[in-house]
């Protein structure tokens, strides 16, 4: 059944979450891409007691979407894969052609942290960090010391929260950051002094970290949930 609940990304359920981007074009084709995806997953029976939760989002740049889903186990994504994937996926390019899947990567939840209140995102965040070479140490430290700059210089107002994942191959970071709005998310990378771009000691250590490859930002906008009859 769909959903308008915005994922709860710290469950403590999910053994695995998988996030992938399409890119279909246009807005209009964004549009059309998400309600096929609704419909193709809605007359079907949930594929699997262990996919928590599905979750599209439509990229900001009219070109993107993001598929985020929840797992209890890498396991169970496998199978899913072997039995019930080709079948949405064949009804889809058939709907709508000339889909380009670009990636999907696997990660681990690893730290969160959230602002007090019940504000609901009207904007969600996409940082994905990729450094040179797999180390494990070092996905973690890196942002145990992107928690330390946010402490050291506040939290910048529109700012929800921020779930930070390792990828489960030790090269990538994704931070999955929930704003009030995309107004607030860009005033805060506009902003001069503390916070979020700014020049201080902590931020240039977060910028300047050994083995940093690169970091991309995108925003987005939830757009369709999908969960377990009766989870939502």
């Amino acid at each position: 059944m769909r959903t308008t609940q915005q994922p709860d990304l710290a469950d403590p359920r999910i053994g695995a979450s998988l996030f992938s981007t399409w890119r279909v074009g246009t807005p209009e084709r964004q549009a059309e891409t998400v309600e096929v995806i609704a419909r193709t997953w809605e007359r079907r029976a949930w594929p699997a007691r262990d996919l928590l939760g599905y979750h599209v989002y439509v990229g900001e740049d009219g070109d993107t979407l993001l598929h985020y889903s929840q797992w209890a186990s890498e396991g169970a994504y496998e199978s899913f894969v072997k039995t019930h994937r080709q079948e949405r996926v064949d009804e889809i390019d058939t709907a709508v052609p000339g889909i380009e899947r670009v990636a999907l990567h696997r990660y681990r939840h690893y730290r969160s942290g959230v602002r007090e209140g019940d504000t609901v995102p009207g904007c969600v965040v996409i940082v994905d960090v990729e450094f040179a070479g797999a180390d494990a140490g070092r996905q973690r430290g890196w942002v145990d010391a992107v928690f330390e700059a946010l402490e050291s210089g506040g939290q910048h107002p529109g700012g929800i929260s921020a779930h930070f994942h390792l990828g489960v191959d030790g090269d990538r970071v994704l931070n999955y950051a929930e704003w009030e709005s995309a107004q607030a998310h860009g005033d805060a990378l506009a902003a001069p002094g503390e916070g979020i771009g700014s020049g201080t000691a902590a931020w240039r250590r977060v910028q300047e970290w050994p083995g940093l490859k690169s970091s991309t930002v995108r925003r987005y906008e939830h757009a369709l949930g999908l969960v377990p009859g009766g989870a939502g």
